[in-house]
This record gives structure tokens, C-alpha cells and sequence, in this order.
């Protein structure tokens, strides 16, 4: 299937997703707390067959699903996907016995996911965690925080990344599964600027064994590698999601909203703008689809696609919210309107799951791999 058209089947899914996000979850989404984690929300997407969707799901449907849910209920979006990045390292290294004891939880809405690899001190540099976890007998206790983390502290789990082997990099990180029973783990949510539930983690002696590690030891940093190839083009889903609900948007409110003798389509400066809007956001989509289809294809360039499409995405959604903003006037500044909401929401991504400047990194080393470039002048 080519990458710039959606075949019928598709484009009806996509519809029904977005149906169901603004009539359905939204009404869901605003009883809850922000800040906190909404389990009726999730548990409506385990009821409506979205988190076994999710995890049966290829990258392109991912970011599909993720699309569809942004577009009209940001919050069910992000649910969603926080579960995803939670349990995926338990679908992708656990066990037999992890994956029976938490993926039906989890796919029927009752158990709530975390994926706790940030720490302070380690944020893009994901190689430099600091978490200890100190050989005990047959297993290790983990020491030390993890700060960022979403549903943190209420997740009923976490997959948990952990230094087993000092001084080796990114080759000395193991990777557990932490019931939120455990003794020595604590936490406290944090208040930031989007209202997803975030918090940080504390772990005084957490104790775990070889039963709750995810994969081999020293071999964690490949599972949250590979749980973030997978994640990134559809963070850009999420991005274009919001960027198109903004777009949407503003092409209703200039086209019935008055000044200076007419409707403000009718202004070229507008008119220009927002076909600048819609051209940047289509732009993005069919980058990110591009992404996730190389991710299914097993493509040997996944990681430059992948960081493609997080970086375009996500700085495109961030420009096209601020364009509407900004043409909508004082009214999209107020607390609740739809693009109050979406200027708090788009802000995060450029951040989080590599911010814009690993990217650009992640770009550059591998458009360099390989390369024999003599230290010669080039070719007149």
C-alpha cells in the first residue's frame, strides 16, 4: 500500500476512532482529575477492544489509532498510549509467566502501565542512568529515582530500567518488571504544564529477582530502544492529530468569523496562513506513515525514519497550534477552549521520547554511518 493514501477500510476506522473520541471518551476524559490517572478512561478503551487493538497492531495502525483518538480527545489518546509504552517491554522480553500475569490486566482496561527509564539526571542521555540495583543474593535491590515518569506514581506496574554493570554505558543496563507492591518503592506525582498523570519514583532497596527481569541482563537499553522505535512515529501520530484538530478548527472560525467587511478567509494574510497550516500538517502525516511503514517492512533505516518523523511532527504541531492561536485571538487563551487545551498539550512531545535535539542527533549519525568521506577537497 503506498504511504500517502489510507484505503477505505482505513479511512472508516479513522472516522469511527474519532466518533468515538469526541463522543464517548471526551465526555470520560473531562471528569477526571488532571494530573491524575483517569481509570475510567482506560478502562473504556480496554472495554472498547482499543488496548488489545494496540498491542495486536503494526506501527502504521498504531499511529492511526493514536491520530484518530488525538484529534478528538487528547487525553484518551494519551491514555492509550501510556499503556502501551508501559507493556510493550513486557510483550517484546517478558516472560511467560509476565506476560500471564499482566497483558490481559492491562488490555482489559483494569491494570495501569508505567515506563520508568528518565531519571534527573538522565533525560535524553538515556545511557546515563544512575538507578542502582546492587546485587542481593539471588536477585539485586534497586536504589535511586526515577523523575518524569508518566503514571507515576499510580501505575499498578513498571518496567524499569537499571544499572546492573558500572561504567559500561548503555551495555550495562537491565531491564525489570516492578510490581507497585513492592517494599522500599515510593513516589509523588508532579505538577506540569499538560494534565497527564506524571510522577517520580523512589526506590530505597526495591528488592527484584531474576523472575521479574524483562530479557537478558545488561541487555535493557536494547528493550527501551526498540519500545521507543516503535513509539516514535506514532508520537508524531499524536502531533499531527493535534495539529489537524487545530486546523480544523481554524478553517471554521475564519470561515464565519467577521472583520473588516468580511469573513477572515477573505484575507489573503490569513488565507495564505492557513493553507501554510494545512500543507505542513500533511506533510507530516505522510512522514510519519512513512516511519511506520519502514518500522513493518523491518527497513534497515528505522531509526532515522523514526526520528524523522518525531522531529517533523512534533515542531509542525507545535507552529500550526500557535498559527491558530494566534488567528483565533484572546477567545483561544481562555481555560477551555479547544486550543487553550492544545497549546498546553503540544509542548511536551518535542520533549519527551527523545526531545527535538536527539533527533537531529539520532539523524545526523546515521546519514554519517558508513561513510568514507576522504579529508580532500570535494570535485570542482
Amino acid at each position: 500500500m503506498p504511504v500517502f493514501s489510507l484505503d477505505p477500510a482505513q479511512t472508516a476506522w479513522c472516522a469511527q476512532l474519532r466518533t468515538l473520541a469526541a463522543e464517548t471518551l471526551r465526555p470520560l476524559a473531562e471528569k477526571g482529575e488532571p494530573g491524575r490517572v483517569n481509570r475510567p478512561l482506560v478502562a473504556a478503551l480496554g472495554e472498547r477492544g482499543l488496548l488489545a487493538r494496540l498491542f495486536g497492531a503494526g506501527a502504521l495502525e498504531l499511529c492511526l489509532l493514536r491520530e484518530s483518538l488525538a484529534h478528538g480527545c487528547t487525553e484518551a489518546e494519551t491514555a492509550l498510549a501510556l499503556q502501551g509504552l508501559g507493556t510493550y517491554p513486557v510483550v517484546q522480553a517478558g516472560t511467560r509467566s509476565q506476560q500471564e500475569r499482566w497483558l490481559p490486566e492491562v488490555i482489559a482496561g483494569r491494570a495501569v502501565a508505567a515506563f520508568a527509564l528518565s531519571e534527573p539526571d538522565a533525560g535524553s542521555d538515556a545511557a546515563a542512568l544512575a538507578l542502582r540495583a546492587e546485587p542481593d543474593g539471588e536477585g539485586w535491590r534497586l536504589t535511586g529515582e526515577k523523575r518524569w515518569i508518566s503514571n507515576a506514581p499510580e501505575a499498578d506496574f513498571c518496567t524499569v530500567f537499571a544499572r546492573t554493570t558500572e561504567g559500561a554505558g548503555a551495555r550495562g543496563v537491565t531491564a525489570f518488571l516492578v510490581p507497585a507492591d513492592r517494599p522500599g518503592l515510593g513516589g509523588q506525582a508532579l505538577e506540569m504544564l499538560s494534565p497527564h498523570p506524571i510522577g517520580a519514583l523512589t526506590f530505597d532497596g526495591v528488592p527484584v529477582t531474576r523472575d521479574d527481569m524483562l530479557g537478558e541482563p545488561d541487555s535493557g537499553f536494547r528493550v527501551a530502544m526498540n519500545t521507543l522505535n516503535l513509539f516514535r512515529p506514532s508520537v508524531g501520530a499524536f502531533a499531527v492529530g493535534m495539529a489537524q484538530a487545530a486546523l480544523d478548527a481554524t478553517v471554521e472560525h475564519t470561515s464565519r468569523r467577521t472583520a473588516f467587511g468580511g469573513p477572515l478567509k477573505d484575507l489573503q494574510s490569513v488565507a495564505h496562513q492557513v493553507a501554510e497550516m494545512a500543507t505542513r500538517t500533511e506533510a507530516a502525516r505522510l512522514l510519519v506513515y512513512a516511519a511506520a511503514e519502514a518500522y513493518d517492512d523491518g527497513a534497515a533505516d528505522v531509526p532515522k525514519r523514526s526520528a524523522m518523523a518525531k522531529l517533523l511532527a512534533t515542531e509542525t504541531a507545535q507552529s500550526v497550534v500557535d498559527a491558530a492561536v494566534q488567528l483565533h485571538g484572546a477567545r483561544a487563551l481562555q481555560r477551555g477552549h479547544l486550543l487553550e487545551h492544545l497549546y498546553r498539550e503540544v509542548r511536551a512531545p518535542r520533549i519527551y521520547e527523545g526531545a527535538t535535539e536527539v533527533q537531529r542527533s539520532i539523524i545526523a549519525k546515521e546519514l554519517y554511518a558508513g561513510k568514507p568521506y576522504a579529508a580532500k577537497e570535494p570535485p570542482v
